[in-house]
């Protein structure tokens, strides 16, 4: 047996597993509850929360041609004595916010 073909094989098998891996950790969600806690501590730097809820259900969504699967959920916070209320829509796959809006 050659060595130099047995190395190079393991190699090629070691990089495909990798780009397999990377590939298929992609397309699994991320929790709700740790898209919410990421959302509470952003939103924690500006003000005490007072409430927090989140969908844990994931839907569909579509922005012009871009269709994706989404979180939806709200904080409410105090910020200088004022109750400030939010909803926003995060990516399940990546957990990024796409959008905050005030009710």
């Amino acid at each position: 047996m050659n060595w130099r073909i047995f190395l190079s094989g393991a190699a090629a098998g070691l990089i495909g597993g990798y780009c397999l891996s990377k590939k298929l950790n992609e397309m699994i969600p991320i929790s709700a509850e740790s898209v919410l806690t990421n959302v509470k501590n952003a939103f924690r730097k500006d003000g005490r929360i007072d409430g927090s809820w989140m969908q844990m259900t994931p839907e569909d969504y579509q922005h012009y041609a871009i269709k994706t699967k989404v979180y939806r959920g709200g904080i409410t916070r105090n910020k200088d004595g004022i109750r400030e209320q939010f909803e926003f829509i995060a990516d399940v796959y990546t957990g990024t916010v796409i959008d905050i809006y005030p009710i």
